[in-house]
């Protein structure tokens, strides 16, 4: 069974839009960004950036540290679920 990362903005829509009722309208204004833009987030379109997570800490929703390492990880994780071309290991000269 192949496991499921979840993307940063559906974990903050989750566990801070949703049980508050706070409408995307009404944190995009609050966050200085357009509608359509953190709607991308909320729905996984959309990466959290460095830019967002310095408003979310600023608006008082987790640490921007936090939000970029989450996202860090969902990247990676992405990027491990494609076929990598053969890599060899590079042999480095050893210091006398």
């Amino acid at each position: 069974m192949q496991h499921t990362q979840i993307h940063p903005g559906e974990i903050l829509r989750e566990t801070v839009f949703e049980p508050q009722a706070l409408s995307i309208s009404d944190a995009a204004d609050c966050l200085g960004m357009s509608r359509p833009a953190l709607s991308r987030v909320l729905n996984g379109h959309a990466a959290i950036s460095p830019d967002l997570a310095i408003r979310l800490e600023s608006a008082g929703i987790g640490s921007a540290r936090a939000w970029v390492a989450l996202q860090a990880n969902y990247d990676l994780w992405r990027a491990m679920q494609h076929p990598q071309p053969p890599i060899k290991q590079i042999q480095f000269a050893h210091a006398a």
